[in-house]
């Protein structure tokens, strides 16, 4: 592990592109031609849109307010709370939505996984989750693609609930079948607070109740990316040190049942922080957000560690993007310092953040 972690002192070029003066966003994802899109999941804030377009230093609901206005938690037709937003290698817009507003269990049609063609801002498919695929207590968190597989391409995302089964959720987007695999996976969940005390700002990272004793944080998978060539999808608990890959083979493979795909699992060691999101970028390196330390790491191809980016102003590093023009985008909203953690004291401060920083690569594209 570098020992640029130990100083205070910033190290990298961080850049803001857009500071966010109201809801806490979560998602980010930035076309080919370079727009940017964002996401701010119901869990508290007074959210106009649960997805929106950075537009001229503004966020605009999108692809328009009617999507933005669903009629209930189970409104197939509208995003409900939204969590996840990707670009696929083809420039689609994919729009991941929870159907969770407050965390509240999930029901049918809410969960859903949603595709904006972005040259005329219109939704062409919308893939529901029946109640075996996203459970009550799923929280679809975030999702990758791969073009090649079937005869439409697969995505594949991470149940990271912190009070069911985590585990990893594969999809035909040509069918719109989708299967579980990994779930209950001891890889998949949260690590034991005998293993785990996770620090961020020097408190302990911990589920802080007003009234009663703390508890340990049991968010299981959420970080998810996909390996260069395809190959391997990784994927980390948010309240671990420790990565994970699986074989994308045995993933979309349904002959194999959960104990040979579990099989493929390699446990790919100790990362030095908590992670919330992940990326890999096209020379085969993966990037692991570093909420302890406000940082986001970076993993070389022969396993080395370094750090890419560190600042104070990265408080809680979420969600990461790569643009085709050599950024990593990242959001920073101050998750830990939500009610929920702070003994019901929102300790949050506004602006939240994007900011993006300049790396010699691009994304991952996995096109026939």
């Amino acid at each position: 592990m570098s020992d640029q972690l130990t100083t205070d002192e910033p190290y990298g070029r961080l850049e803001t592109v857009h500071i966010f003066p109201d809801a806490m966003p979560t998602g980010v994802s930035v076309s080919r031609q370079g727009r940017i899109f964002v996401n701010f999941p119901h869990w508290g804030d007074q959210v106009e849109a649960t997805v929106a377009e950075v537009r001229d230093g503004t966020c605009r609901p999108y692809p328009d307010q009617d999507w933005n206005n669903p009629a209930g938690d189970d409104d197939a037709g509208s995003f409900v709370s939204v969590q996840s937003v990707v670009v696929d290698p083809t420039d689609r817009l994919w729009v991941l939505d929870t159907g969770r507003p407050m965390f509240r269990p999930a029901r049918p049609g809410g969960p859903k996984l949603v595709c904006v063609d972005l040259d005329t801002d219109l939704v062409t498919q919308t893939i529901l989750f029946p109640e075996d695929v996203a459970l009550p207590t799923s929280y679809l968190n975030d999702v990758r693609f791969d073009l090649r597989r079937r005869s439409a391409g697969v995505a594949f995302l991470t149940d990271s609930s912190n009070s069911g089964p985590n585990g990893i959720v594969v999809v035909d987007l040509a069918s719109g079948s989708a299967w579980r695999r990994l779930h209950d996976h001891p890889s998949t969940k949260a690590e034991p607070p005998a293993t785990f005390r996770p620090l961020v700002e020097g408190r302990p990272f911990v589920v802080c109740p007003p009234d009663g004793p703390p508890s340990p944080v049991a968010i299981g998978s959420d970080g998810i990316a996909l390996s260069a060539d395809g190959s391997r999808l990784y994927y980390c608990p948010l309240a671990s040190r420790r990565f994970y890959s699986v074989s994308v083979d045995a993933l979309v493979d349904r002959s194999l049942d959960d104990a040979e795909v579990a099989g493929t699992i390699r446990d790919e060691g100790d990362k030095g922080s908590g992670s919330d999101g992940l990326e890999a970028d096209d020379a085969g390196r993966l990037y692991l957000g570093a909420y302890e330390q406000n940082a986001i790491l970076r993993r070389h191809p022969d396993g080395r560690f370094d750090t890419l980016v560190r600042d104070p102003r990265l408080l809680w590093p979420d969600t990461m993007s790569i643009s085709v023009d050599g950024y990593l985008y990242v959001t920073a909203n101050q998750y830990h310092r939500q009610p929920d953690y702070s003994g019901g004291v929102d300790r949050r401060r506004r602006p939240y953040a994007l900011f993006r920083v300049g790396i010699d690569a691009g994304p991952v594209t996995l096109v026939p």
